[in-house]
């Protein structure tokens, strides 16, 4: 320790640059969980899927697990679980047994797997068109829930594909996905990609 006193410039210096970190932690933005905001892109999440999403999604509602399970438990919605599925390899040698990773969703929940991807082919634009036009009888104004698992991009790309690009209007986003709907302690059921 020193004996030698401090120059009180110096240590208001200090004190001036301690606030001035107080003040800039204060002022960014978070989500709540700690961690700085998210912005939404202007375009899909094109990789890195597992990571931080946005805390909104313009032009949609975005729920937590208690407005997820309210909307479930009064079939206000039909929920739509976008989790990719691994496809199996084509090169596999002879013999080689292939099972499916299991998935478990929300119970009554519609597995449309893979079309979350920012980038989709045609076939799978044409799949998520055709089993939305199924599900909702045609009606744009159909509330559909879209999910995956928490900190995934795959549920905000397909909800904003669902309005932007196919025009359904009562887009609702649930970013905690099925890892939040487990975590309070509500059922999952075994999952099977709707045809």
């Amino acid at each position: 320790m020193s004996t030698r006193p401090e120059k009180p410039l110096s240590r208001l210096a200090w004190l001036g640059i301690a606030g001035l970190a107080v003040v800039l932690y204060a002022l960014a933005p978070s989500t709540g969980r700690g961690e700085t905001a998210v912005p939404e892109p202007d375009g899909y999440r094109m990789d890195g899927y597992r990571a931080p999403t946005p805390a909104t999604l313009r032009g949609a509602r975005v729920v937590d697990t208690a407005g997820a399970e309210k909307l479930w438990r009064d079939k206000a919605a039909l929920f739509v679980d976008v989790m990719p599925r691994d496809v199996k390899p084509a090169n596999l040698p002879p013999g080689t047994i292939w099972r499916d990773k299991r998935r478990d969703d929300l119970p009554g929940s519609v597995w449309l797997p893979n079309v979350g991807y920012g980038a989709i082919t045609a076939e799978t634009d044409g799949y998520f068109r055709r089993s939305l036009e199924t599900l909702t009888g045609g009606r744009r104004d159909a509330a559909l829930v879209f999910y995956c698992q928490t900190d995934c991009w795959m549920s905000w790309n397909a909800a904003r594909r669902a309005q932007g690009e196919y025009g359904y209007t009562n887009i609702i986003w649930y970013p905690l996905g099925s890892d939040g709907w487990a975590k309070a302690g509500l059922p999952l059921e075994e999952a099977k990609p709707f045809p």
